[in-house]
């Protein structure tokens, strides 16, 4: 019953959230700090609703001044809740260009001034990334980029794509991982108090200096630090219980 009653709520939630978002797109569309306000719109409401216990140690994350790549995991697509917390300023995503037709929430992903890949075409998703590196590089911008291109349902982390990578090299901004604990497998939504979560940043990356030779170590380095993140907060979380 319980769950039933949450996922209701979530529902409403969602909804009302994406009116809102819809509201401060419309007032000032493709402002760079859209993305966060309408992150913690759903975010912190859905926090409360879930009654999830939420740790968060970012400060290398959120004392951070300057451009970045921040580098996510993707578990489902409750890290929309999860992370929308820690969501920087100024700071933008890239998507699918099929979020776009998503009712209240793709027309909002828009106006937020998020980036939009047509994957399906290997051009234009070109020029989009090398707009988005422009963006790095001269607008005070950061992008927040889930970095395995798609859900790992909770089953460790799937191999990087390069795209985040090759984007941090040519503008010159350090990388930052963002790492959130296992938590997809451990919901139990039909309990009052439904989960423990735990959210980390890891230091900066720089990449000033490299090139794109420099990838394939610089993508290994990432993902086994995070890799690491991830198993010690899974670990800490299993202690507590």
């Amino acid at each position: 019953m319980l769950f039933l009653l949450r996922m209701l709520a979530m529902g409403v939630h969602f909804i009302l959230a994406g009116i809102l978002g819809l509201l401060i797109g419309i007032c000032r569309p493709f402002n760079p700090d859209n993305s966060r306000l309408c992150a913690r719109l759903y975010s912190i409401p859905a926090q409360w609703l879930l009654r999830w216990n939420v740790t968060i140690d970012a400060q290398p994350l959120l004392d951070h001044q300057r451009s970045c790549v921040i580098v996510a995991n993707h578990q489902s697509n409750y890290d929309l809740y999860v992370l929308g917390r820690v969501v920087p300023p100024r700071t933008v995503t890239i998507g699918k260009k099929s979020l776009k037709w998503v009712p209240f929430f793709g027309q909002l992903f828009w106006l937020a001034g998020n980036v939009l890949l047509d994957r399906g075409n290997a051009i234009r998703a070109k020029q989009a990334m090398l707009t988005t590196t422009e963006t790095l590089k001269h607008k005070d911008t950061s992008i927040w980029v889930f970095v395995e291109g798609t859900r790992n349902l909770g089953k460790g982390l799937l191999p990087f794509k390069k795209g985040a990578f090759q984007m941090a090299i040519a503008a010159g901004v350090p990388i930052i991982p963002v790492c959130a604990s296992t938590y997809v497998n451990h919901m139990q939504l039909n309990r009052w108090n439904s989960g423990e979560i735990m959210i980390r940043s890891l230091p900066a990356i720089p990449t000033a200096g490299l090139t794109q030779d420099d990838l394939p170590k610089l993508l290994e380095t990432c993902q086994k630090q995070m890799q690491e993140c991830i198993d010690a907060m899974d670990a800490e979380l299993t202690q507590r219980t």
